[in-house]
């Protein structure tokens, strides 16, 4: 496995194995991998012939007061777990590189970014989208891995791809559990065990919501109050929001006549967490 820090040389890197024939999937991380980002690393692994994972903690879509400086970092077992899962190539770029002095472009997709997190985090998409963007001409892939669990996320990425005419298949792969429910993310290292138990309360209120969604309830108001009242139970979380939107523009509904999403951030102790359930027939 090769380790690539240069934008120059992982460029190089790809135009080569391009110019072979060969076919590059990518799987975008900040780092601090746990068994979601190991199942992405595997899924594309069977997709291409050349596997890059990045890992890049990106400073631009973290606000002023938000956890940039203590986000989990741990790069030996990063990579032990990257080779592990069979990366061909580590690309871990530094800050200065990918944000010179004088840098000043940015990619904005407005209407996806506005609600959901985009409430509580203004900046958030806009320095997930261009930060997307250059890791793909860094990396030049044919395919690109995303996870579900970060609905928004997946939906800005895939709306950018489109605008833009950006040449990469981009796969949503269904969000990845711990054995009680909770949806894996590196921030649940903040939890301590009790906080752990508390936030068992989110995936406990989508399964729920799921239910009563494959009973007949159609009802977005019922379904959110079903949310709220279970996830209040629990002392010290708070939450962000709780919302069900179309899945296509992330607008919220009253009725739930076609696909749409539960999508939820609560914070617990140091952790905001984010979960999702898609509803659909």
């Amino acid at each position: 496995m090769k380790i690539i820090r240069s934008i120059a040389e992982m460029q190089a890197f790809s135009e080569e194995a391009r110019m072979q024939g060969k076919k590059i999937s990518f799987v975008p991380t900040m780092g601090f991998l746990h068994e979601g980002h190991l199942h992405l690393i595997r899924q594309a692994r069977t997709m291409g012939d050349v596997l890059i994972v990045s890992i890049f903690v990106n400073p631009i879509q973290f606000g002023p007061s938000e956890d940039f400086k203590q986000y989990p970092r741990d790069w030996d077992r990063d990579a032990h777990l990257c080779e592990s899962g069979g990366a061909d190539v580590i690309f871990a770029p530094i800050v200065e590189e990918m944000y010179p002095e004088g840098f000043q472009t940015m990619v904005n997709v407005p209407h996806l970014s506005q609600n959901l997190c985009g409430i509580s985090r203004p900046t958030h998409f806009q320095g997930v989208a261009t930060v997307v963007a250059k890791l793909f001409n860094c990396t030049k892939p044919h395919v690109a891995l995303f996870g579900e669990k970060d609905f928004q996320q997946l939906a800005v990425i895939k709306r950018m791809v489109l605008d833009l005419n950006v040449d990469i298949n981009i796969i949503s792969v269904p969000t990845v559990r711990e054995a009680e429910g909770l949806a894996m993310s590196s921030r649940n290292t903040y939890l301590s065990a009790e906080e752990r138990r508390s936030a068992l309360s989110l995936s406990k209120a989508l399964f729920k919501v799921r239910e009563l969604f494959q009973n007949g309830e159609r009802n977005a108001r019922v379904l959110i109050d079903t949310t709220r009242e279970i996830i209040t139970r629990e002392e010290g979380a708070a939450i962000d929001y709780i919302k069900i939107c179309d899945t296509a523009t992330l607008q919220d509904v009253d009725t739930i006549t076609r696909p749409a999403v539960m999508a939820l951030a609560v914070k617990i102790g140091n952790a905001r967490l984010i979960d999702n359930v898609v509803l659909k027939e």
